[in-house]
C-alpha cells in the first residue's frame, strides 16, 4: 500500500496549501475521475466535469479527515456531481431523441462495434459493472489500481470486471452478427 501513504503525504501536504501536491493528485486521480464521470454523464460535458470535481475537492480538502481515503472520497464527489448533473439538466425535447436513436440504429446496422457503440454498450450495463468497465477498458487502470483509487476490495473490482465483461459480449455479439449476416448475400 505505498501508494496510499503517498496519497496521505500528498493530501497532507495540499491541506497545508502545497498546490504541487494537490497538482500531483491530480495527475494521479485525473482518469478515475474521468472514467466515474463517463460511467454516468454525456461524453461532451465529461471533461468540464472532472475539472469541477477538482475545483469542489479542493475547496473541501481541509474536511477530508482521513487522508489514506482521498481517492474514495474523490469518486464519491464525482458520483455526486454526477447526480447533480440530471437535476440541474433541462429535459430534451422528445423529437431530438427519436431522431439521435434513428441516426443510431441506422449507424448500427451499417459499421461494426465502433468506439462509440462499444462505449454506449458498456453505458447500458447495470450501474455496478459501468464504472469499473470504463475505468478498466477507457482509462487503461488496472484491477488493483481501480481497487486503490475507488476503494473497492480487489475481490469486487474482479467480479465486476468479470460480470461486465461477461455482459457487455452478450451485448456486442447480436451487433456482429447482425452486421455479419448483412454482408452475406
Amino acid at each position: 500500500m505505498p501508494e496510499i501513504s503517498e496519497d496521505a503525504s500528498l493530501v497532507g501536504a495540499a491541506q497545508r496549501g502545497d498546490r504541487a501536491a494537490f497538482g500531483a493528485l491530480y495527475q494521479r486521480y485525473a482518469r478515475m475521475v474521468h472514467g466515474v464521470l463517463l460511467a454516468r454523464v454525456p461524453v461532451g460535458d465529461v471533461d468540464d466535469l472532472v475539472h469541477d470535481v477538482f475545483l469542489i475537492a479542493l475547496k473541501r480538502l481541509s474536511a477530508l479527515h482521513e487522508a489514506r481515503s482521498f481517492g474514495p472520497w474523490l469518486a464519491a464527489i464525482a458520483r455526486n456531481l454526477a447526480s447533480d448533473y440530471y437535476r440541474r439538466s433541462v429535459p430534451e425535447d422528445q423529437l431530438s431523441d427519436d431522431e439521435s436513436a434513428v441516426d443510431a440504429a441506422s449507424r448500427q446496422s451499417s459499421a461494426p462495434n465502433t468506439s462509440a457503440e462499444v462505449l454506449e454498450a458498456v453505458r447500458g450495463l447495470p450501474e455496478a459493472y459501468r464504472e469499473t468497465m470504463i475505468l478498466r477498458l477507457v482509462e487503461g487502470m488496472t484491477g488493483p489500481e481501480i481497487a486503490a483509487r475507488t476503494g473497492l476490495t480487489h475481490g469486487s473490482v474482479r467480479v465486476n470486471l468479470y460480470r461486465g465483461m461477461q455482459q457487455l459480449r452478450a451485448r456486442l455479439s447480436p451487433m456482429s452478427n447482425r452486421t455479419a449476416e448483412q454482408e452475406t448475400p
